[in-house]
């Protein structure tokens, strides 16, 4: 949702930020990059480490990166597929990596009840499977607009769950966790009805370039393309 409806107002801050790095030769693939390396770094040493607020403070701010590259992209007359390839993986890896801190901590540092554990489980490959949904419904020629649970809402959930955690604020992390994974289940339900809903839901799939025959084919090759 937000990622459909935050861009403008946040633009207010990203776009000067983003005309301050163009103007000093900084390209928008090495904001991708150095944004994904610091994030992975700071989920993956704080969170299990307990530092919750500091954790989230951090996480918050480089994740902005994620924003910033892109408009530098838009300024710039318009990305790349590479650089497109290379966005959506550095948010898998980040999206993994956090979620993956969140679980080891529950369970190393929280004492968390395994049903909390489970849930856990169940946001960190449900962010991969929100995305690769819409990355796939859009290869196949899809319109996959929004969704309850996008990466924006997944990350300011999170965070603020262990970031009030952190504060002392009881249960926090525990309601965070349920309702991203009741979102997370919800969203690729909602994905895919939009795949199904699509007036080309039905039409034959396209056979990769260089197949003669596509009825040969298991149609199980795929094409990634960022999250928004």
């Amino acid at each position: 949702m937000l990622s459909v409806h935050g861009r403008k107002p946040a633009a207010v801050v990203i776009e000067p930020v983003a005309k301050t790095l163009n103007r000093l030769g900084v390209s928008p693939n090495a904001v991708t990059i150095i944004g994904a390396v610091i994030t992975t770094a700071i989920v993956v040493t704080l969170i299990p480490a307990g530092h919750l607020v500091w954790a989230a403070v951090l996480t918050g701010l480089f994740a902005a990166f994620d924003m910033v590259d892109g408009t530098m992209a838009r300024l710039r007359g318009g990305g790349t597929r590479f650089g497109a390839t290379l966005d959506a993986t550095c948010d898998r890896i980040t999206d993994g990596a956090t979620f993956a801190a969140i679980t080891w901590w529950l369970i190393y540092s929280y004492d968390a009840h395994p049903s909390l554990v489970a849930a856990s489980l169940v946001v960190l490959i449900g962010s991969q499977v929100i995305s690769y949904v819409k990355a796939r419904g859009e290869a196949s020629g899809f319109a996959m607009v929004g969704g309850l649970i996008e990466r924006p809402e997944r990350l300011i959930i999170g965070l603020v769950g262990i970031g009030l955690h952190g504060f002392g604020v009881p249960y926090a992390v525990d309601v965070a966790i349920w309702v991203l994974a009741a979102g997370s289940v919800f969203t690729v339900v909602q994905r895919i009805a939009m795949a199904w809903n699509d007036p080309k839901a039905m039409d034959e799939a396209a056979a990769p370039a260089g197949t003669k025959d596509a009825a040969a084919h298991d149609h199980s090759w795929s094409v990634d393309t960022k999250e928004k």
